[in-house]
C-alpha cells in the first residue's frame, strides 16, 4: 500500500508541475492566465518592485538550498528518499504559485516593437526558449529530474541509481542548454515593461548564482566534470571547425577521466 501512495504523490505532483509549467508561460508571455507579469498597477511602485524582488529571492532561495547536498542529507531524515525529488517539485509548485498570486504590476514600458516582422522574431524566440526548456529536460531524462523515475523505481522494488553520464545534443555546445532556454523564454518579449524586465532579471541573477553552486557540486560529485567544464562553455556556444573539434574531444576526454577517476562509464548529465 505505502508504494502505491508513494507512486500516487509521485504522479500527483509531476501533473501539478506540468500544470504550473504551462500557467508559467502565460504569466511571463501575458496571454491566456489569469494574473500576469504585465498587468495596470495597483500599489506603489516602490512597494510593488519589493515585493517582487522578495517573491524572486524566495523561488531562488527555495530552489537552490534544496538541491544542495548538505541539505538533502538532513531533509531525508525527515522525508522518505524514495519521496524526495518528488517533494522538491512539490514545494518548487508551491512557491511559483505564490508568484503567481502576489505578483505586483509595475507598469511603464521600457520598449515595444512596432514592426510586425519584428515582433513575430520576438515571439518566436520566446517559444523556442519554452520548447528548448522541455526538449532538454528530456535529453537529460524527463522523468527522473521531476521525481517520476524515482517513485517508479521504489513502486517496483527497484534500488535508485544515477543515470550514465552523457552530453546529448545541445551539452555538446553549452553546459547548462536548460538555462538558455530559461533566459530566451524570460527575456525574449515584443513588449518589455518594467515588471517584465524585474522578472527577467531577477531569475537571470539567480540563474548565474545557480549555475556557480551547482557546478561546484558537480565537480565534487562527478570527477570527469572538471574537464567537461574546461572545454565546453557555459552558456555562449562557440561555433566554427574548432568549436566542433573541441566539442568531439570533450565527449571523449570526459568519458575517459570518468572510467579513470571513479570507475565506471559516466555519471550525471549536469543540469
Amino acid at each position: 500500500m505505502w508504494r502505491i501512495l508513494v507512486l500516487t504523490y509521485g504522479v500527483t505532483v509531476y501533473l501539478g508541475c506540468l500544470a504550473v509549467f504551462l500557467y508559467l508561460s502565460g504569466f511571463v508571455g501575458g496571454f491566456l492566465t489569469p494574473t500576469q507579469i504585465d498587468r495596470p498597477p495597483h500599489s506603489p511602485m516602490a512597494q510593488a518592485i519589493a515585493v517582487d524582488v522578495l517573491l524572486i529571492a524566495l523561488f531562488g532561495l527555495q530552489h537552490s538550498v534544496m538541491a544542495r547536498p548538505g541539505f538533502k542529507h538532513w531533509w531525508t531524515k525527515l522525508v522518505p528518499h524514495e519521496m524526495e525529488r518528488s517533494t522538491y517539485v512539490l514545494f518548487t509548485n508551491l512557491v511559483l504559485v505564490v508568484m503567481f498570486w502576489q505578483w505586483q504590476p509595475i507598469g511603464g514600458v521600457l520598449w515595444e516593437l512596432q514592426n510586425p516582422v519584428a515582433r513575430k522574431i520576438a515571439w518566436s524566440l520566446f517559444a523556442t526558449g519554452w520548447l528548448t526548456v522541455l526538449i532538454t529536460t528530456f535529453l537529460i531524462n524527463h522523468f527522473d529530474l521531476f521525481g517520476l523515475r524515482q517513485v517508479w523505481l521504489y513502486f517496483r522494488g527497484r534500488p535508485y541509481q544515477h543515470l550514465p553520464f552523457a552530453t546529448p545534443g545541445p551539452y555538446r555546445l553549452v553546459r547548462h542548454p536548460l538555462y538558455v532556454g530559461w533566459l530566451m523564454a524570460f527575456w525574449a518579449t515584443p513588449r518589455m515593461t518594467i515588471a517584465h524586465a524585474a522578472f527577467a532579471a531577477g531569475m537571470t541573477v539567480y540563474i548565474l548564482i545557480a549555475i556557480v553552486f551547482e557546478e561546484h557540486d558537480l565537480m565534487v560529485f562527478h570527477k570527469g566534470y572538471a574537464a567537461y567544464r574546461r572545454r565546453v562553455p557555459m552558456l555562449i556556444p562557440r561555433f566554427g571547425f574548432n568549436a566542433a573539434a573541441t566539442s568531439e574531444d570533450s565527449v571523449s576526454s570526459v568519458v575517459r577521466e570518468c572510467s579513470q577517476q571513479s570507475g565506471i562509464r559516466g555519471s550525471e548529465v549536469p543540469s
